[in-house]
C-alpha cells in the first residue's frame, strides 16, 4: 500500500523531518514503512496498518509543528507511543486545512458542536444568525476533506436571491452579475489556501463556485457540497439541492432564518427541510445562537438588539 501526504508547509521541511531525516528514520524503524519526502509531498509504503498509522502521525507531527512552532524527538517518540485519544480533546477537533499560518477549530460550544455534527453526518444543517461561523467552518472541513484526499472536489453554492437590489440592473455579464453574492464564499476559501493554488484548483475544477442554479441535472459524487444562505432557497430549490448528493459525498446546508429575502407568503427550503428531515438517521442538524457569534463584539449586541425588537413587535 502506498499513501502520499501533501505537506502543510514545505518551507519547514527540515523541522518536520528533523536533523539528518530523524523523525522519519524513527518512523521507519518503529513502523516498518518506507517514507520518502518529494517536493512538498511525503510518500509511504508498506503494509496497510504501517501505512495508516504513519499517515497518522505525520498529520500530528504537522498539527503540532504549526501550534507550537517546534517538533523534537521526544514528540514524535510520544506520537509513536501513545494513542491519538490521549491528545488533549480541543487538538483532535482542530480542523487542519492548507494555510500553513493556523489551525481552525471551534471556539464555542456550539461551534464544536457544530464540526462534530459535520464530522459525524453525510447531510447537515446548520441554522444560526451572522457572525457564528456557519459558512466558515463548514468551508473548513470541506478543504480539509479535500487534503486528506477524502474527497476529490468542492462544490459551493448560493442562490442568487436579492435583497432589495435586481441583478438585471447590475452592469456587466452574468459572471459579474453573481460575483458579489459568491464573494464570501471566495473570502473563506482565500483565507484556507494561498491564492495561487485555490486558482489553480478552479481552473481544474476541483473547486467549483457557481450560483445554485446551476446545479440542476448533476450528480456529485466523492465531493464536499455546501449550499450557503439557503434560506433563500425555494422548497422545489432544496429539493433539487438535496438530490445531487452521490456517493461517497457529504452535503452542508447553512442559512439564517431571520435574513429570508424571498417573496412574501413563500416559504424557505430551509425551514421545511429542516422540519421534514431532522429525524433522519444521517442528518444532522445544528442552531447556532447569539452565543456563538465571534465576529466583533457589536456584532452579537446589534442581533440581539433586532431581536428584542421583533420579540416586542410579535407581543404586541
Amino acid at each position: 500500500m502506498e499513501v502520499t501526504i501533501q505537506l502543510d508547509s514545505p518551507d519547514r521541511q527540515l523541522e518536520l523531518f528533523g536533523t539528518a531525516d530523524g523523525n522519519l528514520r524513527l518512523l521507519r524503524q518503529a513502523l516498518g514503512v518506507h517514507v520518502t519526502a518529494r517536493q512538498a509531498n511525503l510518500m509511504i509504503s508498506g503494509k496497510e496498518d504501517g501505512v495508516n498509522k504513519a499517515a497518522e502521525i505525520i498529520d500530528r507531527m504537522q498539527k503540532h509543528l504549526i501550534k507550537r512552532g517546534s517538533l523534537t524527538t521526544s514528540d514524535v517518540t510520544f506520537f509513536l507511543t501513545e494513542n491519538q485519544s490521549d491528545e488533549p480533546e480541543e487538538e483532535e477537533q482542530a480542523i487542519n486545512v492548507y494555510s500553513h499560518k493556523k489551525l481552525i477549530k471551534g471556539k464555542t460550544p456550539g461551534q464544536k458542536k457544530y464540526i462534530e455534527t459535520m464530522l459525524n453526518n453525510d447531510l447537515t444543517f446548520c441554522i444560526g444568525p451572522a457572525g457564528t461561523g456557519k459558512t466558515y467552518l463548514a468551508v473548513a472541513i470541506a478543504v480539509s476533506m479535500l487534503k486528506k484526499k477524502q474527497i476529490r472536489r468542492i462544490v459551493l453554492a448560493r442562490p442568487a436571491v436579492e435583497a432589495g437590489e435586481k441583478l438585471g440592473f447590475l452592469p456587466g455579464d452574468l459572471q459579474a452579475k453573481v460575483n458579489p453574492y459568491l464573494r464570501p464564499l471566495f473570502d473563506a476559501l482565500e483565507d484556507m489556501m494561498e491564492f495561487a493554488q485555490m486558482k489553480k484548483f478552479m481552473s481544474l475544477d476541483i473547486i467549483e463556485i457557481i450560483p445554485l442554479a446551476f446545479m440542476r441535472g448533476r450528480t456529485l459524487n466523492e465531493s464536499a457540497v455546501i449550499c450557503d444562505e439557503a434560506q433563500n432557497t425555494s422548497t422545489v430549490q432544496m429539493l433539487m439541492m438535496l438530490t445531487r448528493l452521490g456517493h461517497g459525498s457529504k452535503m452542508i446546508i447553512t442559512g439564517d432564518i431571520t435574513q429570508i429575502d424571498l417573496e412574501p407568503g413563500q416559504k424557505s427550503g430551509l425551514v421545511e427541510a429542516t422540519e421534514t428531515l431532522r429525524r433522519i438517521k444521517g442528518i444532522g442538524c445544528v442552531e447556532l445562537t447569539q452565543t456563538d457569534i465571534v465576529r466583533h463584539k457589536l456584532v452579537q449586541k446589534i442581533v440581539q438588539a433586532y431581536q428584542k425588537k421583533a420579540e416586542a413587535k410579535s407581543s404586541c
